[in-house]
């Protein structure tokens, strides 16, 4: 039985794939606006931003979790949307006529959607590797790294589960994302809260992706976790699971 779903899951899911690689626009999206981000900060910013704080290392390295995390954001914009557009051409309906198991179609979409943000991000790091990306990352530390991203792509995604069930369209359906693109701007992505004004630094410091930036970012430069570890996997488990049962619940009216 478990083997049959898992068929089903990674069958409907290699349908996704397929989909985002034949999509110039999704790969523009997901692909190289993160890139052209980091490029643009880097190469733009980069120096007076130094200045303001950051000299303890280069630029491009301060950067790098941020990057990752808003490669993942944007990816999960185009999940909200497939599975809109799923809803609203009625692939739903005709999945469920299916002998296949019912919760394997969100699966399918969650799963695709995760390995599409691992490999995007595996680009913007190899981008970020020819314009001067170090780490001191131990092998472990790299394993601990990619199961914080794996954990933050499967948030993000079934994040967008409700948002692309409910929404009345596609342009609706990926509106969730600016939300989180904003957290991500109004963190320590590119600079320290330290410079920042006390009501956003107040804010900044206590939204989930500080944290989780930070966590990474001790990661990357071989540094011992710090609490942020803690706090930023209590913040993916909760938003993981209000997403993961909201996003059921809806489904199962659709």
């Amino acid at each position: 039985m478990m083997k049959e779903y898992f068929n089903d899951i990674f069958a409907l899911s290699g349908r996704i794939i397929k989909h985002n690689l034949r999509s110039v626009d999704t790969m523009i999206t997901v692909v190289i606006m993160p890139i052209m981000i980091m490029l643009g900060m880097v190469y733009i910013f980069g120096g007076s931003i130094q200045l303001q704080g950051v000299q303890s290392q280069d630029y491009v390295d301060y950067i790098m979790p941020g990057i990752l995390l808003i490669t993942i954001a944007s990816s999960s914009a185009y999940t909200s949307l497939r599975i809109n557009l799923d809803k609203t051409r009625g692939m739903f309906e005709r999945f469920k006529s299916m002998p296949i198991a019912k919760s394997a179609v969100l699966g399918g979409h969650v799963v695709a959607s995760v390995i599409f943000m691992l490999i995007s991000c595996a680009a913007v790091l190899l981008v970020g590797l020819l314009i001067g990306f170090r780490s001191d990352a131990s092998f472990l530390e790299w394993l601990m790294i990619i199961l914080f991203l794996v954990l933050f792509a499967f948030m993000l995604t079934w994040l967008s589960v409700p948002f692309g069930l409910m929404a009345g369209g596609v342009e609706g359906a990926s509106a969730f994302s600016y939300v989180i693109l904003l957290l991500m701007f109004v963190s320590s992505a590119f600079v320290p809260v330290e410079g920042m004004s006390k009501i956003v630094r107040i804010f900044a410091e206590n939204q989930p992706m500080t944290p989780i930036i930070q966590t990474l970012r001790n990661l990357f430069n071989a540094q011992p976790l710090t609490s942020d570890a803690w706090v930023s996997l209590i913040w993916i488990a909760a938003i993981l699971i209000i997403s993961y049962i909201a996003g059921m619940k809806v489904y199962r009216k659709v």
